[in-house]
């Protein structure tokens, strides 16, 4: 597909969106088309789109309508939940007025509530999304889409089969991976375009209802953007940032306006409406569909996960591919940059010594001691020991500092025919236990043996060789 229009006005056709999509969504409800409204990216459309319904998000943009809120909800509630409410209460968004259910998440306490609320003049359906990415959050996030396509047939009489919630999958994979080329256009310097004109296709791209011809479209801008970038249609050199945190769309698009019109250029967007959204595809191989969708959807980087080392690993990733400064992103998240820097560091992990951070099996002080060690092996070895033997960071820091830096030996002079017995002896029990064994010598022939084990396995193994011999 060749793009015949201008670029300017393509994005704002693009900006435009939202509301042209107002009629067409009128138009899908005359046909009998079920709509599916929901607010978060952990939402998994494919479900609701392998039915045949439309998907989209709710998301307000503006405060008019949290006065009306305020009367159900406190008034120091977060202004996007307060903004959502009212646009649903006073029937003041076309999008929710047309959506058969809403579907919730349970990202944070203000949401449960406002879904609560909300319940009480229309069909809700809330998703318990698990605040951890551990393989038992996975169970329950699995099962919890599981369930929802089981109220979706139950409610609107259908039956959703694997195969077609796979095409569904696979059409919105496609969508994801043509908005990933698009964005990565900035990772050009100078930028090609301005962030907020970028802005206004990843954000309009959503009220797009017809998900199969949105690749062809993106395909072709991306194409024209690169070609005149090579015939030097370009911006100038500029300060490069990145913009992370909540959604952006309507009123806070001020902080695009407020970067870009101060000498700035915004080239990423790590949040909802940017490489979140399509960083990750759904593996289309998985042969089942509802694990595939689980692993994509759990997977994304969120600060609601706790600990959250996919959103770290993605920021690490930007850092490197859109040309940023730690300095930039430490003001966006309200960081210092060494809490930034600290951050992005345990991702030079070993991967089981993440996955044993993300299951709180051990703490973010650990992992920072563990960091000392280069073998990836050793890694995990000190982490199980950690884990096994409850060390406090601090002895973790010496266990690490004694691997790290091992004492020197000194070379013992056996002054007597009794050191050498007592030496001989060391050795000899060494073999027998398997692990190194230190005799210390009092006086009157009294003293005590030694024995270092370094794991709960290794303890059992040293009381059975007891057992074995009494």
């Amino acid at each position: 597909m060749e793009l015949i229009k201008e670029l300017p006005e393509v994005f704002e056709e693009f900006a435009e969106q939202r509301q042209k999509s107002f009629l067409a969504m009128k138009g899908l409800k005359d046909q009998g088309v079920p709509v599916v409204g929901a607010y978060c990216t952990y939402f998994p459309a494919e479900i609701a789109r392998a039915m045949g319904a439309v998907t989209v998000g709710l998301c307000s943009v503006s405060d008019e309508t949290i006065p009306d809120a305020e009367k159900d909800l406190p008034k120091n509630l977060c202004p996007l939940i307060k903004s959502s409410y009212g646009f649903a209460k006073t029937d003041k968004c076309p999008f929710f007025y047309f959506s058969d259910v809403v579907v919730g998440e349970t990202t944070c306490d203000g949401k449960k509530k406002m879904y609560e609320y909300m319940s009480d003049f229309k069909d809700v359906f809330v998703m318990e999304l698990p605040n951890t990415q551990s393989e038992m959050a996975l169970k329950l996030w699995k099962s919890e889409l599981i369930r929802f396509k089981e109220y979706l047939e139950k409610k609107f009489d259908v039956e959703i089969t694997d195969e077609a919630v796979l095409e569904a999958i696979k059409e919105e994979n496609k969508v994801r991976k043509v908005m990933k080329d698009l964005y990565h256009v900035m990772a050009l310097d100078p930028a090609p375009i301005k962030g907020g004109d970028l802005f206004k296709v990843l954000y309009g791209s959503g009220f797009k209802f017809d998900r199969k011809a949105i690749p062809a479209e993106i395909e072709a801008m991306r194409e024209k953007i690169e070609k005149e970038y090579e015939e030097g249609k370009r911006l100038d050199k500029m300060p490069r940032i990145l913009i992370t945190g909540c959604p952006i769309g309507g009123a806070t698009e001020k902080v695009i306006r407020a970067v870009e019109d101060n000498g700035g250029v915004v080239v990423a967007f790590e949040n909802c409406n940017g490489a979140k959204s399509f960083d990750k595809l759904v593996d289309e191989e998985n042969p089942d569909v509802y694990d595939a969708l689980a692993r994509r959807y759990l997977n994304i980087g969120c600060s609601v996960m706790t600990p959250n080392p996919n959103r770290l690993d993605l920021l690490d990733r930007l850092i490197d591919e859109f040309k940023l400064k730690q300095d930039n992103i430490a003001e966006r998240v309200s960081k210092s940059r060494t809490a930034v820097t600290n951050s992005l560091r345990l991702l030079k992990l070993d991967e089981r010594v993440q996955q044993m951070l993300i299951d709180e099996m051990i703490s973010a002080g650990h992992a920072r001691a563990i960091l000392a060690i280069t073998d990836k092996d050793k890694q995990t070895s000190v982490a199980m020991k950690v884990f096994d033997e409850k060390l406090s960071v601090r002895e973790t820091e010496k266990l690490v500092k004694h691997i790290v830096e091992p004492p020197k030996k000194t070379q013992k002079t056996v002054n007597t025919a009794e050191d050498a017995i007592y030496e001989s002896l060391e050795e000899k029990m060494k073999g027998i236990m398997g692990t190194r064994v230190f005799i210390h010598r009092k006086k009157n022939n009294k003293g005590k043996i030694e024995i270092e084990y370094y794991s709960r396995d290794e303890l059992e193994r040293i009381i059975e060789l007891f057992e074995s011999i009494r």
